[in-house]
């Protein structure tokens, strides 16, 4: 074959460092196929002896052009990653390691290129992180030894240095080995001595000389210090030269703001200054000035707060209905990120003193007194009543206010705005406005006393319709909404919706789709805290959804349509309330749907539709067909979306549960698409699976009888599925229980049953340690006995029961007689049982099923099983050996089962057994009369309690007919309800049950005398009285 014969050139091509270098310019060539060709050589040279050196040597030829050079140092970086760990697949060898560390540091010290000295600072790195400090003890220090020996003017050398120690610092930072941070710190305060004084002398030097390249020196030993005093202390607070470079960073913050050049210095001190907060909380507090600190910042933010939210130039913005491109640049200003951190700070003190629990990390004594004194230095230096209230003033005025940016984002971008608007993930670090949210709700919540009054007089303030100033309402209104469940006792919430909202959403100015997108939000914020005027909200959304206002433009729509699903999911919402509003409200989500074209911006308002499904229920019926029109196309749209195509599954399995029987409708749909989902090695088995299965369960459970060909052809593709084990394993067993009462008959046809048993017989085997699955595989075998006897009488059971017996149930026997086995041994002999009680107990279920459905098939199957069953001298038992064991593990278990209808199931099986007339049962007299007498007085002292007890014969566990169907419930639901009132536990009255059987045995034995004679005689006196007292005998 044609690939084989590249492969054989390639191995066949032997690697030197010239063959290298001849292949790397292959491969950094513009010509496709020497790309491919040399691309090919490299892959199949990345295991060969040497090949890492090579790179090494061709990466620091400086002859060699640029391009060959990046991609051998590439190729170098990406190996490391693979091969360097001593227990890698073709490891890199300890000769060729030797020889690469030994020219990393000269390698990258007088490199030109940027580039390619960022590669080389990535390769140290990582190397180090493998071998540092046992391996290549000298990693840091060689280069500490660098720093020392530079002069306090900038140098390459001095630069390269600080690059590979911001690197290293890096990796060795994020190491999740605990060790390795060890590590770090252990080599942390050298290193941080030597920076701190050339960080020092490069500002001072900076200061004299205003030269550009000092500054960036400054730059980069403050980035390896920030790493480090965060990274290499477990303490920093209590380390001297913590304090001093601490001191220093708040001394140079504001030279550094003053001049251009040294911007970027000052965006690291406050990165230190933030993340010296949240990750050392204690010491952050106990460092010097850092509450004078925190001020500072709070007010930095105040003041860039209060230059963004001028009102006159948004308002205009507003009143032209259009924002030009004056205004806050797309690129955050310095001034902005500086004020970011400054609310990142002031929260993370907020929570130092109002969450401690999950702020501080203490261990020792002396950590919980820092900790201690922390909280109270925050408690009473910083957070005083002035500064909270500050803080809620200039947010609400300030920050939650619309930029000029932010509106002309909403006019150009409308999509991707409100994406990103409603984004609640983690990037609130990165965003003024979402930070501001996030400290606001802090503070509402651990200063609500302080807080509710002013807040709500501001509310009552500008909650009027006669108030026109949009901007700073929506701020207000952002307040209330994220303070409800610190406000909703004192603000009458329905009276805002009745008397002002209802009338604002209506009111047509310009600017006021800003109030009408702020509706939506502030209802699904209070919808789960506290609203009864629910109509009202239904009708407000209906109406923010209509697309022929001009006001409510795509971001009220989008964002009306992602609230509503709030609305809808929440508890008190009644489906008979929504029921007049569902029609227009689903055509405007689905042509919404239609409109936009982010699929993040799909997926959402699909969600909405879906649990509109679900809360609506049958209700559902009559929009059904619309909503199913939408999805093809959604569908062949989404392409490799695969969360999308998960969307449209779930909104499919919740119409097919609200449609019921009529979903049958949907059948031809829905099934072609399982079937490609479960397909074994199909391009969306990994990704759809678990959607499809649940909408596979949901077409089961509401299919009717007779159930079409298209659904019961799906069935082979459940044996399968059975090998995945975890959830779909689950899945896959609860759907095969589902097709066994909806078909029972092709389910116990030979083109299903014979490779169904087989998959079984095989998970018993492998389903070791998980009770749960076997008990859900033992409920199937339960239900295929039982549904062999209703639909085709006992020669059914026997054609089941043969089956069976080639694999299930010689296990079942092999497990039980492993239980006995280790029942009868002690002491250090003593051997363990192949399964633990719950299991046995569903192994003796399904004989129990089996012996009550036909007693023949039941003996057939001990017979068979007898054969493969050893005895004492390894030779084949009889059956009367095998029930004799069997009878007598099956007493000793039973006694151990609470579950009073399985304890019955156990007394029907075992009293079935009389009808033998055989030793083996009859030996064992009194264990069943022990058993007749516990289940019968528990059943009787049941039905007293409920009472029901009529008569000496009375059984709690029968039931009377059963109740009349609901024309709602689910087809598998009234399957279920029938098996449940056929089931002999709850047709057969136990004590009329045993007289019977112990009738015919007395009969079998030639009357009462005779039975007394021969076999009660061997039962002890109580266990007879006790049972005599029942009345039955």
């Amino acid at each position: 074959m044609p690939s084989f014969a590249i492969e054989v050139e390639g191995e066949a091509n032997p690697l030197s460092g010239q063959q290298l270098v001849q292949v790397l310019s292959s491969a950094a060539s513009s010509d496709p196929t020497q790309i491919q060709s040399g691309t090919k050589q490299l892959q199949q040279w990345e295991r060969a002896p040497g090949y890492y050196r090579h790179l090494q040597s061709a990466y620091i030829d400086t002859r060699l052009p640029i391009e060959i050079r990046y991609l051998a140092v590439i190729q170098l970086k990406n190996g490391i990653d693979k091969y360097w760990r001593k227990t890698a697949t073709n490891a890199v060898s300890k000769e060729d390691k030797e020889v690469i560390r030994s020219r990393l540091l000269p390698s990258i010290l007088d490199e030109q290129d940027d580039r390619l000295a960022l590669q080389d600072a990535l390769v140290i790195a990582k190397i180090a992180r493998f071998e540092y400090p046992y391996d290549w003890p000298e990693a840091l220090s060689s280069l500490v030894t660098v720093l020392r020996s530079q002069s306090q003017s900038p140098s390459l050398q001095l630069a390269r240095t600080l690059l590979a120690l911001l690197n290293i610092v890096k990796e060795l930072s994020t190491a999740r080995l605990q060790r390795s941070r060890q590590n770090l710190q252990a080599a942390s305060p050298e290193i941080v001595f030597v920076l701190s004084k050339l960080y020092t002398n490069a500002v001072d030097y900076w200061q004299s000389s205003r030269d550009a390249s000092t500054a960036k020196v400054a730059l980069m030993a403050m980035k390896v210090l920030r790493r480090l005093l965060i990274a290499g202390y477990e303490h920093p607070g209590r380390h001297e030269e913590v304090a001093s470079i601490w001191t220093t960073t708040q001394q140079h913050l504001q030279l550094c703001l003053q001049h251009q050049e040294l911007e970027r210095v000052a965006l690291q001190h406050a990165k230190l200054h933030h993340e010296m907060a949240r990750e050392h909380p204690a010491s952050f507090a106990l460092l010097p000035s850092s509450m004078e600190l925190t001020r500072a910042y709070w007010s930095l933010a105040r003041s860039y707060g209060e230059s963004i939210a001028t009102h006159d130039s948004v308002q205009s913005a507003i009143a032209a209905a259009h924002i030009g491109t004056d205004g806050d640049a797309d690129e955050k200003s310095v001034t902005e990120k500086l004020a970011l951190k400054g609310l990142l700070i002031l929260r993370a003190c907020v929570k130092m003193v109002h969450n401690p629990a999950q702020t501080f990390k203490h261990r020792t004594a002396e950590d919980k007194e820092e900790k201690q004194k922390a909280t109270e230095i925050v408690r009473h230096t910083l957070l005083s009543p002035s500064l909270i209230q500050e803080v809620m003033e200039t947010i609400i005025s300030r920050f939650f206010v619309f930029r000029a940016s932010d509106l002309r984002e909403w006019e150009d971008e409308p999509e991707e705005w409100e994406k990103r608007e409603e984004g609640d993930g983690e990037d609130w670090e990165f965003s003024s406005r979402s930070c501001s949210e996030k400290l606001f709700l802090d503070i509402a919540i651990n200063y609500k006393d302080m807080l509710t009054q002013p807040l709500l007089q501001v509310f009552n303030s500008v909650a009027t319709t006669a108030n026109d100033n949009v901007l700073f309402k929506d701020s207000v209104y952002t307040a209330i909404g994220l303070a409800a469940p610190t406000l909703f006792e004192q603000l009458d919430f329905d009276a805002f919706i009745r008397d002002v909202l209802v009338a604002e959403v209506q009111i047509h100015k310009s600017g006021y789709n800003i109030l009408r997108r702020r509706a939506a939000i502030l209802l699904g914020q209070w919808i789960s805290v506290k609203i009864h005027e629910r109509q009202l909200v239904y009708q407000i959304f209906q109406y923010l959804l209509n697309k022929e206002d001009p006001l409510n433009d795509q971001v009220v729509r989008v964002t009306a349509g992602r609230q509503f699903s709030k609305i809808v999911d929440d508890f008190e919402t009644k489906a008979d309330e929504l029921q007049p509003y569902t029609d227009s409200i689903i055509a405007h989500l689905m042509s919404l749907i239609d409109e936009v074209e982010l699929t993040e911006t799909k997926m959402a308002l699909l969600n909405t539709i879906s649990i509109v499904v679900e809360r609506m229920e049958h209700r559902i019926s009559p929009f059904a067909e619309r909503i199913v029109s939408m999805l093809p196309a959604l569908w062949e749209n989404s392409g490799d979306e695969h969360l999308m195509k998960q969307a449209i599954l779930t909104i499919l399995a919740r119409l097919v549960n609200a449609m019921k029987a009529g979903s049958v409708l949907l059948h031809g749909m829905v099934l072609p698409i399982i079937l490609a989902a479960v397909q074994p090695g199909s391009d969306t088995e990994v990704y759809l699976l678990e959607d499809a299965m649940d909408l596979w369960a949901a077409i089961i459970a509401q299919t009717p009888q007779p159930a079409s060909r298209g659904v019961l052809e799906l069935v082979p593709c459940l044996f399968p599925i059975y090998e995945y084990g975890s959830e779909q394993l689950r899945s896959a067993l609860n759907i095969t229980e589902s097709y066994v009462l909806l078909a029972p008959s092709f389910m116990l046809s030979a083109e299903v049953i014979n490779p169904l048993l087989s998959a079984v017989a095989e998970l018993l085997t492998t389903l070791t340690g998980k009770p749960e699955a076997h008990g859900m595989v033992c409920t199937i075998l339960q239900a295929l006995i039982r549904a062999a006897h209703s639909t085709g009488g006992e020669s059914a059971v026997q054609q089941l029961s043969a089956s069976m017996s080639l694999a299930i149930l010689p296990h079942i026997f092999r497990c039980i007689h492993s239980s006995w086995t280790a029942h009868c041994t002690t002491g250090p002999r003593a051997k363990e049982p192949h399964v633990d009680g719950i299991v046995e107990t569903d192994y003796f279920a399904v004989l129990a099923r089996l012996i009550l459905a036909s007693l023949n098939s039941f003996s057939s199957a001990v017979e068979s099983a007898s054969n493969t069953l050893p005895t004492n001298n390894n030779a084949s038992s009889s059956p009367d050996e095998t029930m004799t064991w069997l009878l007598e593990e099956w007493f000793s278990h039973v006694e151990n089962m609470g579950d009073p209808a399985l304890r019955k199931l156990m007394a029907l099986a075992l009293t079935k057994l009389l009808e033998t007339n055989r030793p083996f049962i009859l030996l064992n007299l009194q264990s069943l009369m022990t058993l007749w007498t516990d289940v019968i007085t528990e059943l009787r002292e049941s039905a007293e309690d409920t009472g029901t007890a009529t008569a000496s014969m009375v059984d709690c566990l029968v039931y009377a007919n059963p109740p009349t169907a609901d024309p709602l419930e689910a087809a598998e639901d009234a399957s279920r309800r029938v098996l449940t009132y056929s089931d002999e536990v709850h047709t057969i009255g136990l004590p009329a049950y045993v007289a019977h059987f112990l009738g015919r045995s007395i009969e079998g034995c030639g009357g009462m005398e005779r039975f007394r004679e021969v076999w009660l005689v061997n039962v002890d006196r109580d266990v007879v009285a006790g049972f005599t007292g029942l009345g039955i005998m």
